[in-house]
């Protein structure tokens, strides 16, 4: 039996999981230690993003949901909230994966771009609901904004450098099925 599919499966699993790690250690790098007027994107959400309409079976339900709960934890926001935001964020597009695989780029980026959107105002929401103290709505905007724009590069880093290709029709699965 060949086990190559499954070790590539079990290898991208793994280097996902110390990509997050590692976009962790540089968000808690104390660099700046003055209040900030702008903010970077979220390269951990756009990444997650981007794997989830390139190779879902990369990105199981339940490592995205550790890895973005322990980034909920170590950046100190409300735990879970921000966490379920994006994991169901990353399921509509894996839900949804197939058939952005046919399409262009730009549909692939749109389609991105309204998770994003709808992770921020969701999660503002939830803040609000839950009566915790929102970020000013300039940074959070603008952090949307960023992160929509720093799709395409995610996109080519993971592409590119990465290896995480759209799946063609053809590919085997991890369980040996054709696509």
């Amino acid at each position: 039996m060949n086990d190559a599919p499954v070790t590539r499966l079990w290898g991208k699993r793994v280097s996902f999981a110390l990509l997050v790690c590692l976009i962790l250690f540089f968000h808690l790098l104390p660099l700046d230690t003055t209040p900030r007027r702008w903010v970077g994107p979220d390269i951990l959400l756009a990444m997650a993003c981007a794997w989830s309409v390139r190779r879902p079976e990369y990105v199981p339900v339940l490592a995205l949901a550790g890895l973005f709960l322990l980034a909920d934890f170590l950046l100190q926001r409300p735990p879970g909230l921000w966490a379920l935001m994006a994991l169901l964020a990353c399921e509509n597009l894996k839900s949804r994966a197939r058939g952005l695989r046919d399409g262009s780029f730009a549909g692939e980026w749109l389609s991105v771009c309204i998770a994003i959107a709808g992770v921020a105002v969701a999660y503002r929401v939830g803040l609000i609901i839950t009566m915790v103290d929102p970020p000013p709505l300039g940074l959070s905007l603008f952090e949307m904004v960023m992160t929509m724009l720093f799709y395409p590069l995610v996109a080519a880093v993971t592409h590119g450098i990465m290896g995480v290709r759209k799946a063609a029709p053809g590919d085997p699965e991890p369980g040996g099925r054709r696509i």
